[in-house]
């Protein structure tokens, strides 16, 4: 993947010098369309087809249950069956190009990010920047530039894919049954308030954890070995280790407090749902959709989730690499 030069860059090239402005976007989204452009289109295009092909079996699951359970011919079940394996063939085709062609983006985004380390820090002997120490030099390279440039690959897909998902699957269970749908809707409401809350929580964990690593890398490349002579190392990696006990601690809470929650849904669904097919207000395929259904729409709720804790941790990382890497003329310190 090549990407485009700029004026600076241009300017750069002629005089034999880097250019004094940085090359990387201030925020973390102008670093995703700078480092993979127009692919993210076809990302785009790919999850919805990819939603669409993953909507269409909850229709042909409720069928099928119908079918067999009113006396419907044979010869139905087994099309719908058919129709049923080819559209899981379809959507797991459609699922490998896009998990490919996104880890290619996400790969091709670290390689460009790491040379940008490299390439700001021949600048260092005309100009002075925060990112002068070797340890936060390395800590970004080896450790840093990893997870921000694998987000540039899911950053626009994942929350179309599973946002795409999720209104689909509502809208076709709002069809089949309005007020089973209620229970559905109720139990991912709540989560939606606490899950920021307990995630902001995290970020702020994250932030002091990347700072205290790169202290130890500075402190290993000064001295030219990982020699801990007055305990300082030895404070620092014991405050990682608290601070990383803390993020698992509110991360399995989060993810509890979620799980319960939607096994409290299967619960409303099962008591409703059985309780409208006994009284002849619904079919059992009905149920059978709806319980399909949240199954559908749980998986997604959770990446999407969990794309949203990749998101603000990648924020952190990606803005403090950002403020490690601007240039200052040496004029300025002087």
């Amino acid at each position: 993947m090549t990407f485009p030069k700029t004026s600076d860059d241009t300017k750069a090239t002629t005089s034999g010098r880097l250019p004094r402005k940085i090359k990387l976007p201030r925020t973390l989204y102008g670093f995703v369309f700078r480092a993979s452009g127009w692919h993210q289109l076809a990302t785009a295009i790919l999850s919805v087809l990819l939603f669409t092909a993953g909507t269409i079996p909850l229709e042909i699951q409720r069928r099928i249950v119908n079918a067999a359970t009113y006396n419907g011919s044979y010869r139905t079940i087994a099309f719908l069956v058919l129709a049923y394996v080819l559209l899981a063939l379809i959507e797991g085709s459609v699922k490998l190009v896009l998990n490919v062609y996104s880890s290619w983006i996400g790969e091709t985004a670290i390689r460009w990010l790491r040379l940008q380390v490299f390439e700001t820090s021949g600048a260092l002997k005309e100009e002075s920047s925060m990112m002068t120490s070797e340890g936060v030099q390395l800590s970004i390279v080896l450790a840093e530039a990893e997870p921000v440039g694998g987000f540039v690959g899911t950053s626009i897909s994942e929350p179309l894919l599973q946002i795409g998902i999720l209104t689909a699957v509502c809208g076709y269970l709002v069809y089949l049954q309005p007020l089973m749908t209620i229970i559905v809707v109720t139990i991912f409401l709540p989560q939606s308030g606490f899950v920021p809350f307990m995630q902001e929580a995290i970020n702020r964990r994250v932030g002091k954890k990347i700072n205290i690593m790169r202290n130890v890398s500075e402190d290993i490349v000064q001295m030219g070995h990982a020699i801990d002579t007055d305990g300082l190392q030895a404070s620092r990696i014991g405050n990682v280790f608290r601070i990383n006990m803390s993020i698992y601690k509110i991360k399995f809470t989060m993810n509890f407090m979620m799980n319960l929650m939607t096994q409290m849904g299967y619960a409303g669904i099962f008591a409703m749902g059985g309780y409208f097919v006994v009284t002849g207000k619904t079919e059992i395929g009905t149920v059978v959709a709806f319980v399909s259904g949240l199954s559908k729409i749980n998986d997604p709720w959770g990446d999407l989730v969990n794309w949203y804790r990749d998101l603000r941790v990648t924020q952190v990382k990606y803005r403090l690499i950002f403020n490690s890497a601007q240039i200052v003329p040496a004029t300025a310190n002087a």
